[in-house]
């Protein structure tokens, strides 16, 4: 009689079958250690990560400064709550109105917390005014989270037909439609939500058309401009905030994901003029802008303006740009169209994309689908341009082994 052993991996999958509840179709993998841009799964096989956490680990994995702040942080303070000041909150405000040219910054856990933030944010401010205005203009094709007022302003109905009714008054614009966004602004605009370039919606960037067109809304109506820079800011594009690179002025900018390096932080930019319209009170996290992930906030900062971060995303995007475009001349038939700039790409198929993933796995590289057809690249900030190199050869096997089996 023989015995059948259960792996590691499966006993994984059970407690989690189990316990967890099943919000996320995941992936057949375990990873246990990270390297870099690369990871290892509970088998020890490498993969080169063109995901990076979905945008978080924006300097790899296992980073030897962010693992020796979070590490030393420990040792001293974690939490003490915002009932209490600490040295790093101030800090980390201060590079971020450095960047940004926003003078103040509200403290969160996450991109969705932080949207939730701008949209109240904004509701305060007209309030103050004397002169309520509920409404919101948002995108279609937009993606801003998945809490209710985040998911208000999100246009997939898949996310949000099983909850509503959601956020009164909130209307959509399809993305790059100057004359429609024109039409749909008016003086019952509290604000106007985008994404400089979008990320779950395809990796759509705004066109310099559409911004002007968005500067105009807001300077005939008054209406606030929030910029969601949660995946695409931070240096994605080779700058902090992809909305300067189109002229833009936001009143207020959600941002996450790559600001803690792989620790959850999120962040509220605001404006002096809305900053006067906030009072105690009117907002709150028990755990926002803990001395943990101000830490990990101004490691990633360091690198990100003195450690040569964005230099590096603007010479390692050309690679992307270069290798992308010669794999969509290589797949005609697969590859309909690519979009992106810096290390934010998307690869826009003729078909689902979803079987390019797990030919991914196969070929040894992490990569997802969004949008239906399109294949999302996010790799860390700091990727070398041989590591870019060898990863677009893998996705290359992928691609050719998914488009063969459909």
């Amino acid at each position: 009689m023989t015995t059948t052993s259960v792996s590691a991996f499966e006993e994984i999958q059970a407690r989690e079958a189990r316990h967890v509840l099943q919000t996320y179709r995941r992936n057949p993998i375990s990873f246990v250690r990270g390297q870099g841009v690369r990871l290892f799964d509970s088998d020890g096989r490498e993969y080169f990560d063109l995901l990076s956490g979905i945008g978080v680990a924006s300097l790899g994995h296992a980073h030897p400064g962010i693992a020796r702040a979070i590490a030393d942080q420990a040792t001293q303070l974690l939490h003490t709550s915002n009932l209490f000041f600490h040295p790093l909150q101030g800090q980390v405000a201060e590079r971020l109105a450095a960047l940004s040219g926003l003078q103040r910054t509200f403290f969160c856990n996450s991109g969705a917390e932080a949207v939730e933030a701008c949209l109240k944010f904004a509701r305060r401010y007209w309030y103050t005014k004397g002169e309520p205005r509920a409404e919101f203009i948002a995108l279609e094709e937009s993606f801003h989270g998945r809490t209710f007022g985040a998911l208000s302003v999100t246009s997939d109905e898949h996310y949000r037909a099983p909850f509503e009714p959601l956020l009164p008054g909130v209307k959509f614009v399809p993305v790059n439609d100057p004359a429609a966004l024109l039409a749909a602004v008016s003086t019952k605009t509290g604000a106007i939500i985008v994404e400089p370039i979008q990320g779950e919606g395809g990796v759509r960037p705004l066109t310099p058309a559409f911004a002007a067109a968005i500067t105009e809304a807001c300077a005939k109506s008054g209406a606030l401009l929030i910029a969601d820079e949660v995946q695409g800011g931070l240096g994605r594009t080779g700058v902090p905030f992809h909305f300067a690179t189109l002229g833009l002025k936001p009143h207020v900018v959600s941002l996450g994901k790559a600001l803690g390096a792989g620790v959850p932080i999120g962040a509220a930019l605001i404006s002096e003029d809305v900053a006067k319209t906030i009072s105690y009170g009117d907002h709150g996290s028990t755990y926002g802008g803990n001395l943990l992930a101000c830490r990990a906030a101004l490691t990633f900062l360091t690198e990100l303006v003195e450690g040569g971060v964005m230099d590096n995303v603007t010479r390692v995007g050309k690679v992307f740009d270069e290798r992308l475009h010669a794999l969509a001349k290589k797949h005609p038939a697969l590859i309909k169209e690519v979009r992106g700039l810096g290390l934010i790409w998307g690869l826009d198929l003729t078909r689902d994309a979803g079987p390019v993933v797990p030919a991914g796995l196969a070929s040894g590289v992490i990569v997802n689908r969004t949008a239906e057809t399109v294949v999302r690249l996010l790799p860390p900030l700091n990727i070398t341009e041989a590591e870019a190199n060898e990863a677009i050869n893998r996705l290359d096997a992928a691609l050719a082994a998914a488009g063969a089996a459909s």
